[in-house]
């Protein structure tokens, strides 16, 4: 239909979701927990596996009725479902509410940001599994705790800028998050015990190395293409070269050929600039 405005954070979302169906049989995006595993594509899946296990390791007791915020494309809660539990997923995308209908269809899904969405009736527990970094800090907790019942509980799985952190000018900085510090003061600051905290940064930092595995076997078949062409095309390959220099800046040009056949994002720097937390909080 013409007018439509291209939807390309949907197509990547799709292509993703695609590939990890492929290598794990599951629409999981988040990050996996390598420890005692092999670092290879071939262990994506088990790493996954094994961090969601942990996750539900700091399940309360159930039936539990758990709003799970960012649901991605609706594993977890498909998940949780199979468990007994009642599930709400509050999920921003239009494409990842049409997987989440699909992946867990017992489960509401309310296609909206979180602080939109208008949700009703309280709730055990909610879960932010690599979703509590895209909500701004003074609004997910307050949120969160009008929503819970007395003595709910709030599970926190994400990424938190380490202290010290300083953005790389040249070079994409590869995690994310809200800064650390800030969150603990606001955490200190809230209706809210800390009933469990694990620093799981160095069993997760490996999934970034398999990610740059991937790109770089795509950066490496780009490169060999290349060179086949500056042998049997050459006019081809000039056309294809100016057509780069046209539509993309020397930045992104750079950060490009950084993310296809280099190695700088990797768990080294992903552990020297990001905090992993998993966190089980009680509303007093």
């Amino acid at each position: 239909m013409s007018g439509q405005k291209f939807d390309s954070r949907s197509v990547g979302l799709d292509i993703g979701l695609a590939f990890s169906r492929w290598l794990t049989g599951r629409e999981n995006l988040h990050y996996g927990l390598w420890d005692g595993l092999e670092v290879c594509a071939a262990n994506v899946g088990a790493a996954q596996e094994a961090y969601t296990a942990k996750l539900f390791e700091l399940l309360p007791d159930g039936p539990l009725r758990i709003l799970d915020i960012g649901g991605g494309a609706g594993e977890t809660a498909k998940k949780l479902l199979a468990l007994g539990h009642v599930v709400e997923i509050v999920v921003p995308s239009a494409f990842l509410a049409s997987r989440c209908r699909e992946n867990a269809p017992q489960a509401v899904v309310h296609e909206a940001t979180f602080q939109d969405a208008a949700l009703s009736g309280e709730f055990d527990l909610c879960l932010f599994s690599e979703s509590f970094q895209y909500i701004p800090l003074d609004e997910g907790l307050p949120k969160c705790l009008s929503l819970l019942k007395p003595g709910g509980h709030i599970l926190i799985a994400d990424c938190f800028r380490s202290e010290g952190f300083a953005p790389d000018k040249v070079q994409a900085t590869v995690g994310g998050g809200h800064p650390i510090t800030k969150f603990r003061a606001f955490l200190d600051a809230q209706p809210l015990t800390v009933l469990f905290e694990d620093n799981i940064t160095a069993a997760v930092a490996p999934s970034i190395d398999v990610e740059q595995g991937l790109f770089n076997v795509v950066g490496y078949g780009l490169t060999r293409a290349d060179e086949q062409m500056a042998v049997q095309r050459p006019k081809l390959r000039k056309a294809a070269h100016w057509l780069l220099r046209r539509f993309l800046s020397p930045r992104k040009r750079a950060r490009l050929d950084q993310r296809l056949n280099q190695q700088t994002r990797n768990a080294a720097k992903f552990s020297a600039n990001n905090t992993y937390l998993m966190l089980k909080l009680q509303k007093v």
